[in-house]
């Protein structure tokens, strides 16, 4: 007793050196190409403003017509809860919670547009806006009254535009290292790419901005918005977004799906463009699939149907944008792009409700799991993967607390990602 058993092999060592040397290019394309979640908070949404309509109060200026909406037209968990669908044993919780989001947090990450919602200006206004945005950020960041995600979207790397992008990013990017650096929520965003070769132009656009301000090497990932049907799938027939992952060389952060830009780009009619029209099922998930194990998130886009006038074209327009979040949510696309600021009570609604309908359920599964307890379902590592991403989502963006989800699993933040496979989770 004591002594390890001799078991009968038939290989020899080399057999198995062998295989290991033969893949081990292999093992490193899948470490380098497929490194997992980031671990960093992802935020729900994704609001864009004018560059020339961004001013100080933005941020708060959103909350404030978020509430006064909500105040307007569903004053009560009892009527938000009628206007939506919410079940009764969900709605005062959400609506409690949807009002202390609008108060503390409304905006989770905001995009200054100098691309559609700006359009073309003379170079020395668009000059201006661009080094006014950067004041602006740095201040807010200093003042820590910025959202915990910010930045630009410049315009793209068609030859029309593609000078005027390239200085507005330039201008705005100074203005930030001259006010003090850049931030840990900087975001950029490249629209209209329909070319791996264009995303390759961004990258070596950031390499060279940070070699002229000293700058670490990486320092400056960007999303990349999928607005063409080319960036799905390009003339050779091969799914050209995941070329473009590729091509950023790991400064890929998202990719953003342009609801209207790539609608039109496939011929759907102006009445038909939406969220849930097949085309854009189709795309999101080929993006999805190309950017899973990654390390680059999704977003899905937005509604142009804005919540705006009697309570009636209220509550209709919020219906059309609490289901297609609740739809999205329940498709893995965690972040959206909103265009107004009473699609924030909406956008609040479907996320809480979806965290919150799923907490009981979700962290039984979980707790189950690491008791090795069973039950009626019987979960994989990849299922506990899966649940942990659940409640860390759910607790970035406040729909949950730590403690209910404490007691609940008996897990702390620290095992959630761990079962996520996360790294330590970076506070943004």
């Amino acid at each position: 007793m004591g002594q390890q058993e001799t078991v009968a092999t038939s290989l020899a060592d080399t057999v198995r050196e062998g295989i290991g040397a033969a893949l081990a290019q292999v093992d490193a394309d899948l470490a380098r190409r497929y490194p997992g979640d980031p671990g960093t908070r992802q935020p729900v949404h994704t609001v864009y403003v004018p560059g020339d309509a961004f001013a100080a109060d933005t941020l708060r200026s959103w909350g404030d017509q978020a509430l006064a909406a909500l105040d307007a037209h569903a004053p009560d968990a009892g009527a938000l809860a009628a206007v939506l669908g919410i079940p009764d044993a969900l709605a005062a919780d959400v609506h409690d919670r949807v009002r202390a989001k609008l108060v503390r947090e409304p905006i989770e990450d905001l995009r200054i547009d100098f691309e559609d919602g700006y359009g073309p200006r003379p170079d020395a206004e668009e000059d201006a806006a661009a080094a006014r945005a950067a004041a602006l950020v740095a201040a807010a960041y200093e003042n820590s009254n910025a959202a915990p995600y910010m930045g630009i979207r410049m315009k793209c790397m068609e030859a029309a535009v593609r000078d005027r992008g390239i200085r507005t990013l330039d201008i705005f990017l100074t203005g930030l290292m001259e006010a003090g650096g850049l931030p840990g929520g900087l975001v950029l965003t490249l629209p209209k790419v329909t070319y791996a070769e264009q995303v390759t132009a961004m990258v070596r656009l950031l390499e060279a901005f940070e070699k002229a301000r000293g700058l670490e090497s990486g320092r400056i990932g960007f999303e990349i918005q999928i607005e063409t049907t080319q960036s799905i799938l390009g003339a050779d027939g091969r799914a050209t977004v995941a070329r473009m992952i590729e091509a950023a060389e790991g400064r890929a952060t998202s990719l953003h799906y342009g609801t209207f830009d790539y609608s039109a780009s496939c011929g759907v009619s102006a009445a038909h463009q939406s969220l849930d029209h097949p085309v854009a099922d189709h795309a999101k998930a080929v993006m999805q699939v190309a950017a899973a194990g990654t390390g680059v998130r999704l977003s899905d886009g937005s509604t142009n149907v804005l919540p705006i006038g009697t309570t009636d074209r209220v509550h209709e327009a919020w219906r059309l944008h609490h289901g297609l979040v609740s739809r999205s949510l329940a498709r893995a696309y965690y972040q959206g792009w909103d265009m107004h600021p009473a699609h924030l009570p909406t956008r609040y609604a479907a996320v809480y409700a979806f965290y919150r309908g799923g907490l009981e359920q979700a962290a039984a599964r979980l707790a189950a799991y690491v008791a090795k307890a069973g039950g009626d379902v019987m979960d994989e590592p990849a299922t506990a993967k899966a649940l942990s991403g659940y409640l860390l989502r759910g607790l970035d963006c406040g729909a949950v607390d730590t403690a209910e989800v404490a007691r609940l699993t008996g897990l702390t933040r620290a095992d959630l990602d761990a079962l996520a496979g996360r790294p330590t989770a970076t506070a943004v």
